[in-house]
């Protein structure tokens, strides 16, 4: 079986394929881990059961994402193992702890209280089960601190020495705390709290379009608009800072991103809104730019000076081609979200939030929104970064395992047909369940014939014929939030 790909190309195409597989379902678990603890918190404030029956509804999401999540979490480790022994080999006495740590300290913490979260209504107290929701929240967040520390170390290493070509750990305030850490975990947590906020948001925006116009429908939208608009303008900030760390400690990723060849000198470099760059003639095809502008985001001064790729060798220089796009996807996705939110303002102020059809269109359409900047954001960061898997001091190509190309093909091919059916079907229920909407459970007094019954088994409300509609329970309206 020749596929036309060397062992390292399909390697690599393997761990871009899981990764990204991966990465959509714990940003899912992150944010709406948080978004149940905000809904448990409201309803223990004001009694106010709609807040209730929105975190019953998005619990069942939640966990589905959760399941996924660990699932595909577990063949990532698998696959530092057979694809990328020498990587294990060299630096696995960084790695590996900082990923022990992070079972030791999130996972565990998840796992002991998950149970309590998703069955302990009427079970325990309700503090206690607030605690327990706000346990997996943080877990959440301690996942997410140990794993980007573990691949910003990778980024910008520092705090070890090498002995007889093995990383050995001499610092580890350093490596975790290293340079690009605090930029990326801030980068990840407000990109997974979006993710999150643009699935409810488009969620609510459906069922708006459809004519629900009751609190549970209305409340989750207004919490989602609201949390949009605060966090896609703060992620430009978080952005920037970002940026200039890349200057910083990777130029040559930089002038990637910006297909910057040349190193500008007494003059601005410019920030080309298109342009086709090609690793072969060292230049960028097409380019359409505005003058000055590159030097004033990367520099803050109109002529300030950024290395070009020319700098760099050939055979350090990452693939602009693709982290041009991308980080155009990326940053494409952002202003289109700061559009959303600010139009949900505008419609706020003049009371049309709930009633504006095509703001509810847009909403939808920006629902993937989320995943393709996460996404696009990842692919930034990690082909920047080619071509070492420890920049500066591991090349890609000396991580691999001694494997042929045809057998890191089969397990390729093998994986995607898995994936796309296991997972196919998680991300179906997610939909479907989505599509039918939050149910009114506690909210309204129901009569014996329409009077919902608990479950225990998430999925089961999916195939529910008895479920209480707007239509049949008629709920009184909710003012704006």
């Amino acid at each position: 079986m020749d596929l036309g790909f060397t062992a390292l190309e399909l390697a690599r195409i393997q761990f871009a394929f899981t990764v990204s597989f991966h990465i959509i379902f714990p940003a899912i678990s992150i944010g709406l881990a948080s978004f149940l603890a905000v809904l448990e918190w409201r309803w223990l404030r004001t009694q106010d059961p709609v807040y209730r029956d929105l975190f019953q509804f998005w619990i069942k999401i939640f966990a589905l994402a959760f399941g996924m999540g660990v699932v595909s979490g577990v063949v990532m480790s698998y696959q530092f193992g057979t694809n990328w022994s020498e990587f294990s080999r060299i630096a696995g006495g960084v790695t590996g702890p900082l990923l022990s740590y992070e079972v030791l300290s999130a996972f565990f913490l998840e796992a002991g209280f998950l149970g309590i979260m998703l069955f302990g209504w009427g079970r325990v107290g309700p503090k206690t089960h607030f605690f327990a929701t706000l346990m997996v929240a943080i877990g959440t967040c301690i996942s997410m601190f140990w794993i980007l520390s573990s691949n910003s170390w990778m980024q910008t290493p520092q705090g070890f020495s090498i002995e007889n070509g093995i990383i050995v750990p001499q610092d580890w305030f350093a490596i975790v705390f290293n340079p690009s850490f605090p930029y990326r975990l801030a980068h990840m947590a407000i990109a997974a709290f979006l993710v999150s906020g643009l699935l409810v948001a488009a969620t609510s925006a459906w069922h708006l379009l459809k004519g629900r116009r009751d609190a549970l429908v209305k409340t989750s939208f207004s919490m989602a608009m609201w949390m949009i608009l605060i966090l896609a303008p703060l992620q430009v900030f978080v952005g920037d800072m970002h940026g200039l760390n890349t200057l910083k400690h990777q130029p040559a990723k930089l002038a990637a991103i910006e297909g910057h060849w040349e190193t500008n000198v007494n003059e601005g470099m410019p920030l080309y809104l298109f342009g086709i760059p090609d690793m072969q003639a060292e230049e960028t095809k097409y380019a359409i730019g505005i003058p000055n502008l590159g030097s004033l985001i990367m520099t803050h001064t109109l002529d300030g000076q950024v290395k070009g790729l020319k700098e760099f060798a050939p055979e350090d220089r990452p693939n602009s081609l693709v982290v041009f796009w991308s980080f155009r996807i990326m940053v494409g996705m952002g202003v289109l979200m700061i559009l959303l939110a600010m139009s949900g303002v505008l419609l706020r102020k003049n009371q049309r939030l709930y009633n504006a059809s095509w703001l509810h269109r847009f909403a939808i359409l920006m629902g993937p929104s989320g995943f393709i900047a996460l996404l696009a954001g990842w692919f930034t960061t990690e082909v920047g970064r080619q071509p070492w898997v420890v920049y500066g001091v591991l090349r890609t190509k000396d991580a691999l395992s001694p494997v042929s190309a045809e057998q890191v093909g089969l397990t390729l091919i093998i994986f995607v047909l898995v994936y796309c059916v296991v997972f196919g079907i998680g991300i179906y229920y997610m939909l479907k369940m989505m599509h039918k909407g939050p149910e009114f459970i506690h909210s309204v007094a129901h009569s014996d014939r329409d009077v919902i019954q608990a479950s225990n088994r998430p999925l089961s409300t999916i195939d529910d014929d008895h479920a209480i509609t707007p239509s049949s329970s008629q709920p009184q309206e909710r003012k704006d939030d």
